[in-house]
C-alpha cells in the first residue's frame, strides 16, 4: 500500500479514536505515529486488514501517551476498550471529522488548518501557501489550535461555512497541486449537498464539478500545463458540465449569493464557450466584482485584472493589476501575460522567466520558463 493510500485510511482511525473518547489533538497525534509504523513494518510483514492493524496500533499509542501523562492517570481504564482483532466497521466518518474540526473553540481560520492538516492530508507548506502565509506562521496557527482543542470533547459541529472552506482548499490541493484529493473533495461535498439544504454548498459542488470537468484537457502526454485558451474542448467532460450548471442555475434560482456560486458563474461561462474567442469576458468580469463585493480578496482581484485584460484589452488589464500588491502569488505571470498581449514582448519574457522562480510547483515552472524560451527565441530567428 503506498503512502497515498494508507493516509487515506487516516479519517475512519481517527474517527473511531475520538468516538472511544479520544481528545482529537491525542488522537490526531496517535493516529500520525501508527501511520509511521505502518511505514516501516508494513513493507516486510504486511497485514491482511489494514484499517483494523491502524485502529489497534493508534488506539495503543494513544493509551501509551495518556499513561505517560500523570494528570490523566484516570483514563488508564479505557485499556479495556482496546479494539478487537479482525475487520475494522466499514464506516466513513470524514464528514463527520471535517464538522467536528470547524469546533467553535476555534477560529475559522484556525479550524480551516487544522483540518487541513489532520483530516485532509495536506502538509504545512501547502496550507501556508493557500492561505498565502510563511511557513512558519502557518506552523504556529496549527500548534495553537491543537493546543487549544486539547482536552475538549468533539461533541458540538461546526458551522458550515468554515467545513466549506476547509473541503474548497482541499479540492484546490488536489486539482492543482502535489497531491490527487479533488475526487475526494467532490465526494464530500456531493455527501453535504445530500445532508443540507444550502445555496452555497450547492454552488461548491457546482464549482467542483465545473473545474473537474476541464481536468482532462489541462496537461499533454508529457505532463506540462495546457493554459485554458489552448485546451482541446472535446475532452472536457460534459456530463459533469451539464450536472454543474443544472445545479449552479438552482442555487441562483433562490437568491442568496454567496462566493462559492459566483465562482461557479465564472467556470460555467467558460464552460459554454465552444472555443476561446468565443467567451463572454464582459460577463465574466461582472461577475468578478460581485466575487470582489463578496470577499474582497486579493486574489479575486488579481483574477479579475486579467479578465479586465481580455473584456477591455491588455492596457485596461494592467491598469487594474497596478493596484494591486505586486507580492501577491502569480502576480508577475498576469503581469508577463498583459505585457505579451499588448506587443512589449521584452518585458514579457523577463517577467515570465521571474515568475517561473516564484511558481509554487514544477509544472507551472516548467510551464513559465518555456513561455519565457519562446519569446527569447524570436530573437534568434
Amino acid at each position: 500500500m503506498n503512502e497515498l493510500a494508507l493516509r487515506s485510511l487516516t479519517p475512519s482511525v481517527l474517527g473511531i479514536l475520538v468516538r472511544r473518547g479520544a481528545d482529537f489533538a491525542a488522537a490526531e497525534d496517535a493516529v500520525q505515529d501508527a501511520l509511521v509504523e505502518a511505514v516501516r513494518v508494513w513493507p516486510a510483514d504486511p497485514p491482511r486488514d489494514a484499517k483494523g492493524w491502524l485502529v489497534t496500533a493508534a488506539w495503543r499509542k494513544f493509551l501509551d501517551a495518556t499513561r505517560a501523562d500523570t494528570a490523566r492517570r484516570r483514563r488508564e481504564d479505557r485499556i479495556d476498550e482496546e479494539p478487537a482483532p479482525g475487520p475494522a466497521p466499514a464506516v466513513d466518518d470524514t464528514l463527520q471529522l471535517y464538522f467536528l474540526c470547524a469546533h467553535p473553540s476555534l477560529t475559522p481560520s484556525s479550524a480551516v488548518a487544522l483540518t487541513l492538516r489532520a483530516v485532509g492530508g495536506l502538509t504545512t507548506r501547502q496550507i501556508a501557501q493557500a492561505y498565502l502565509v510563511p511557513e512558519a506562521t502557518m506552523a504556529q496557527r496549527i500548534s495553537r489550535a491543537k493546543r487549544t482543542v486539547s482536552g475538549v470533547r468533539f461533541d458540538q459541529p461546526g458551522d458550515v461555512a468554515t467545513v466549506l472552506r476547509v473541503l474548497y482548499l482541499v479540492f484546490n490541493e488536489g486539482y492543482s497541486g502535489d497531491v490527487d484529493l479533488a475526487a475526494e473533495a467532490i465526494r464530500l461535498t456531493r455527501q453535504l449537498a445530500a445532508a443540507i439544504d444550502h445555496p452555497e454548498v450547492a454552488g461548491l459542488l457546482a464549482l467542483m464539478l465545473l473545474h473537474h470537468a476541464r481536468r482532462a484537457a489541462r496537461t499533454a502526454p508529457d505532463g506540462s500545463l495546457v493554459p485554458l485558451a489552448e485546451q482541446d474542448r472535446s475532452r472536457w467532460d460534459t456530463k459533469s458540465i451539464a450536472e454543474g450548471v443544472e445545479i449552479l442555475q438552482a442555487a441562483l434560482a433562490r437568491d442568496r449569493l454567496g462566493e462559492f456560486q459566483a465562482q461557479a458563474a465564472i467556470a460555467a461561462l467558460h464552460a459554454d464557450a465552444l472555443a476561446a474567442e468565443e467567451t463572454d469576458w464582459v460577463q465574466i468580469v461582472e461577475w468578478y466584482d460581485e466575487l470582489a463585493r463578496l470577499t474582497d480578496s486579493p486574489v479575486v482581484r488579481l483574477n479579475r485584472a486579467v479578465a479586465v485584460g481580455e473584456a477591455d484589452g491588455p492596457r485596461a488589464g494592467l491598469a487594474a493589476l497596478a493596484a494591486l500588491d505586486v507580492s501577491l502569488p502569480r502576480h508577475t505571470a498576469v503581469a508577463a501575460y498583459l505585457h505579451e498581449r499588448d506587443g512589449d514582448l521584452d518585458t514579457a519574457a523577463r517577467l515570465y522567466a521571474e515568475a517561473a522562480q516564484k511558481a509554487p510547483n514544477l509544472a507551472e515552472r516548467d510551464h513559465l520558463t518555456r513561455q519565457a524560451a519562446r519569446l527569447n527565441a524570436r530573437e534568434c530567428r
